[in-house]
């Protein structure tokens, strides 16, 4: 099983992140969205009034063959490691 994070931040930055948090997982980097708007992730956002352009917090559990298993669309920050190992653990 390979874990995989996505955003729109340039190397340069996921590698500060990935050193600060002394985070274990590879970060992809999609500066262009392609990717992000092929998973249906990038699109106009809105917080306290202001529409914005941004990344949607989603998880995807993909098989070894390519084939999106599961789609958690709802991903709470504090609960969501659990639920995945209930779902697949």
């Amino acid at each position: 099983m390979e874990i995989l994070g996505c955003s729109a931040d340039p190397p340069k930055k996921q590698k500060k992140f990935c050193e600060k948090k002394n985070f274990p997982y590879f970060l992809l980097s999609d500066e262009s969205h392609e990717m992000l708007e092929d998973y249906g992730v990038w699109g106009k956002k809105k917080f306290m009034g202001r529409e914005y352009m941004g990344i949607s917090r989603v998880t995807y559990i993909i098989d070894e063959n390519g084939v999106i298993e599961k789609v958690y669309e709802k991903v709470s920050v504090k609960s969501h490691a659990r639920d995945i190992l209930n779902d697949f653990g």
